[in-house]
């Protein structure tokens, strides 16, 4: 099990970037991809046409999002991923932190993190 931290800069402010990270429709228009969301904590929640499956744990509005990712009956523990927002004058410095990220799948993880969940943030946002 591995774990992954990394920040990331988004061109919106916090308050602005947590409601596109929550909201299901908005969420469904940066993925490009079917949703399902809520804010509402023990919420079950998925991406990408379920590519990305788990629970809502935690929610600070404008400043965290706690979840947990599943990976399958085989995770020795469960994965969190909390996502904090820190203002920056450039927008927002998005910081990701995932914990017990299965070995086998790390790196596809972690590339994920980067070119498709990062990456289509910043699309959506060159975009408008």
């Amino acid at each position: 099990m591995k774990d992954f931290k990394k920040y990331f800069m988004i061109p919106v402010d916090p308050e602005q970037l947590y409601r596109t990270l929550t909201n299901p429709a908005t969420v469904q228009l940066w993925a490009g991809a079917d949703a399902v969301m809520s804010e509402e904590p023990d919420s079950e929640f998925s991406l990408w046409e379920e590519s990305i499956v788990g629970k809502n744990l935690e929610f600070e509005p404008g400043k965290k999002i706690v979840q947990e990712w599943y990976f399958g009956d085989d995770a020795e523990a469960p994965s969190i991923v909390t996502i904090k927002l820190h203002e920056h004058k450039q927008g927002t410095s998005m910081e990701v932190r995932q914990t017990n990220i299965p070995d086998d799948v790390y790196e596809e993880i972690t590339e994920g993190w980067e070119q498709v969940y990062i990456g289509s943030l910043l699309d959506f946002y060159s975009e408008g």
